[in-house]
């Protein structure tokens, strides 16, 4: 492995970044719209039923099958494998912040009202504290999918460490295969740990 660094660490470092990146971007996008619409669905039983089953259909949809459907619309690249990856996002996103934001005590809320509250106060004091925790377990939930499925973003020259992944399995090199897949699942138990942490703080903060 020692070889492989000191003549291909550059490419490493490239990889790596790549694969930071698509992460964090589809990671980005999946809550710019997986949280308003989850906040939507807490609001709207008649609908919360719908859009949570259907999201939670797409759960059980391989992220590779997504990627493969994206190709003959958005070409080969980033743009479909952020695609793909954002679908696999938004389900656990949403279906949490639906769930924490539906299921806050009415007591509560009916004494924030009764205080005088108004409803962005009441929102900003009282809702999202209280959500948060709930909502951050499913960002956590996704971390961890999108970094380890955003390997497969080297199947349609879109880089990140399944580019190294990819060219171990094609010339059946096993230091390769060790470089990347170690790599990923670092990154994914290192992003794991500090978002159960900043969950830890927050169930405390709320709790005292």
């Amino acid at each position: 492995m020692g070889g492989y660094f000191s003549r291909h660490g550059g490419d490493y470092l490239i990889a790596l970044c790549e694969h930071v990146a698509i992460s964090g971007i589809s990671l980005a996008l999946a809550c710019a719209v997986g949280i308003p619409l989850g906040i939507f669905c807490s609001r709207r039983r008649r609908i919360r039923f719908w859009i949570t089953g259907m999201f939670a259909i797409m759960r059980v949809i391989p992220s590779l099958a997504v990627l493969f459907l994206c190709i003959p619309i958005m070409g080969t690249g980033v743009k479909p494998a952020v695609t793909a990856l954002v679908f696999l996002a938004m389900p656990p996103i949403l279906i949490n912040t639906t769930l924490a934001f539906s299921s806050i005590p009415a007591p509560v809320l009916e004494a924030a009202f009764a205080m005088g509250m108004s409803k962005w106060r009441i929102f900003f004091l009282i809702k999202a504290p209280l959500s948060l925790p709930v909502v951050l377990a499913g960002f956590k939930t996704a971390t961890v999918e999108v970094i380890a499925s955003a390997s497969l973003a080297a199947y349609i020259g879109a880089g990140g460490l399944g580019t190294i992944i990819f060219t171990g399995l094609g010339l059946l090199r096993s230091e390769l295969l060790l470089i990347g897949g170690i790599s990923v699942a670092v990154i994914s138990i290192t992003a794991d740990f500090f978002l159960y942490r900043l969950e830890r703080r927050l169930v405390r903060h709320l709790v005292l």
